[in-house]
Order: structure tokens, then C-alpha cells, then sequence
């Protein structure tokens, strides 16, 4: 048995329904919340392991300015988030990569694959949550209150750049290929371009450059990106 709380978040009834009882039946317990202000009374009462949410919620916030919200709050930024949604454009999908969001699935969607999705975001965000500090170079990751500093100075990162360079530097000194990335930072199955790694690569070495940290992050030719401390 799993035992872990799993927030689900839709306006739908029949949509929770289904949900919910997927996830009991793979021994999962779960909650539910039909907007935004229940679902945030849930995640601050309960706390749960992982949060399903639906784009379009009632109301004048979506599921993406939830996420988002959740992301920039300190004490909640580490609960994944799964977002469910009818949207299936590639855009729609990197708008909700950005604000935070730890894996993606169009409706209509298979229940073994929410399953396996939402196992493997849990496995991801458990190796991500170690709470010892890394510090490679002048620069210091603290994973307990996620917050990045070079030379005692706080570099303000936003969601998907702090989750890729708390990748890197828990895993230094290895080359990784953008499906690779993809893979460990947002996700298997995210059908998102290749190319976004690459935007977010040019993103994050841009917010480390002024403390003389870009340089950590090194293209290796023909295979994709590397974390080092060490001089090419």
C-alpha cells in the first residue's frame, strides 16, 4: 500500500469519480476539490504527496495560475503538480511545463498511464527532496528551502530553471542528452520539443552569469549538456 494523499483537482464530478477510485484501487488515498479556493484549503489542511490539476477550473483563476501560486510559495513549492487537461497544443503544454508543473496529460487518458505517471513523479520528487545542501564552485543549492546562492548572494530562479540546475548539481560531471533531460527534469512522455531544453539552458546560464557560474554549464558537442565546476 502506497498510503500517500493525492489531491485531485477538477470541476468535473464524474472525472474526480474516475480518478479517485483509479487511484484507491493502485493504494493510493485521495482528496478532491472542485476549484481553486478548496483545493487550496486541502493542500494547506492536508498536505498531500501530489496534486492532479485541471486546467480549466470555474472561477477567474486556472489551473496554471494555481500551479503557479503553489510554486512561488515556499512551503508548498515541493509538492508535484500533474496537469490534466483538454488542451493538447504543444504551446499549452510548455505554458504549463513553465509555471512549474511536474508532468503533463491530455484528457482523454488511460488509468495505468495516470498511474505510471504519477509513480514516477512521485519516485522523481523524492530524489530531488534530499535536504543536504550542494555546493559545486561558488554556488549552493538548499533543496529544504529551495533557494540558490552564489557566494552568499540569492540568485532568483523560477521553477523549471531551479528544478534542471538542482538536476545538474546532483548529478555533476555527467553528460546527459536533451531526451535525457527532458526525461529526469519534466518527465517521461512530455512530448514537448527537444529545442525547450535548450531555451531553459540559455535561460538558466543567463541568471547564473552575473555571478560568474554560467560557465558550470557546458554544451558537450554531438551528445547535449554537462554540470561541472571544473575548468573546460
Amino acid at each position: 500500500m502506497h498510503n500517500e494523499q493525492i489531491l485531485i483537482v477538477d470541476d468535473e464530478p464524474a472525472i474526480r469519480e474516475m480518478v479517485m477510485m483509479t487511484l484507491e484501487m493502485a493504494g493510493f488515498e485521495s482528496l478532491q476539490a472542485a476549484d481553486i479556493s478548496e483545493a487550496h484549503q486541502q493542500v494547506v489542511d492536508h498536505r498531500p504527496a501530489l496534486i492532479l490539476l485541471d486546467w480549466m477550473l470555474p472561477g477567474d483563476k486556472s489551473g496554471i495560475d494555481f500551479c503557479r501560486m503553489l510554486k512561488n510559495d515556499e512551503m508548498l513549492a515541493e509538492i508535484p503538480v500533474i496537469m490534466l487537461t483538454a488542451k493538447s497544443e504543444e504551446d499549452s503544454k510548455v505554458h504549463g511545463l513553465d509555471a512549474g508543473a511536474d508532468d503533463y496529460m491530455t484528457k482523454p487518458f488511460s488509468t495505468r498511464e495516470l498511474i505510471s505517471r504519477i509513480k514516477a513523479v512521485l519516485r522523481r520528487s523524492s530524489a530531488l527532496s534530499s535536504d543536504r545542501p550542494i555546493e559545486i564552485g561558488a554556488l549552493s543549492l538548499n533543496p529544504k528551502s529551495q533557494r540558490v546562492t552564489a557566494n552568499d548572494q540569492v540568485i532568483d530562479l523560477g521553477p523549471t530553471e531551479y528544478r534542471l540546475l538542482a538536476f545538474f548539481m546532483s548529478h555533476p560531471e555527467r553528460a546527459y542528452t536533451r531526451p535525457q533531460l527532458l526525461d529526469q527534469v519534466w518527465g517521461g512522455n512530455v512530448y514537448i520539443e527537444d529545442r525547450t531544453i535548450d531555451v531553459h539552458i540559455r535561460r538558466l546560464r543567463k541568471l547564473l552569469k552575473p555571478f560568474g557560474c554560467h560557465t558550470f554549464i557546458q554544451t558537450v558537442r554531438g551528445t547535449g549538456y554537462r554540470f561541472s565546476g571544473l575548468i573546460e
